[in-house]
């Protein structure tokens, strides 16, 4: 396996990797789930831009192993408002550009810190 890091996502924040490429005929990487977070750590107050965020954040990772959003295979979002599927629609659908991998969406009663509101986790195979 090969461990992606990339210093255009934000840092993990405990013993885990932004990514990992597990070699087969296909290379398949796995995105660690990805939260609204700026590189200097700043969570926004705004939902709309942690949703963002953590699509960008969730990009920058592909782009470390040179995929993009055509490479996606599967992707998790975990949100925390009901409320909030509909934004999670547009910015997946802005993100993804019209390519439709396997997708689940939970809606959950908590994620690693109480300011975060959604979080992004891929699949990707090249």
């Amino acid at each position: 396996m090969k461990i992606v890091q990339t210093p255009n996502a934000p840092a993990p924040a405990s013993n885990y990797s932004q990514g990992i490429v597990v070699p087969s005929t296909d290379r398949t990487l796995h995105v660690s789930g990805q939260i609204g977070v700026m590189l200097d750590g700043t969570i926004p107050d705004d939902p709309a831009a942690q949703h963002d965020l953590a699509w960008k954040n969730a990009m920058a990772i592909l782009q470390a192993e040179g995929m993009d959003h055509s490479h996606v295979v599967m992707a998790r979002v975990y949100i925390m408002d009901p409320g909030q599927v509909i934004l999670y629609r547009q910015t997946r659908d802005r993100f993804m550009q019209g390519h439709k991998p396997a997708a689940t969406l939970l809606i959950v009663a908590g994620l690693a810190d109480p300011r975060l509101c959604v979080e992004v986790e891929l699949i990707a195979s090249a």
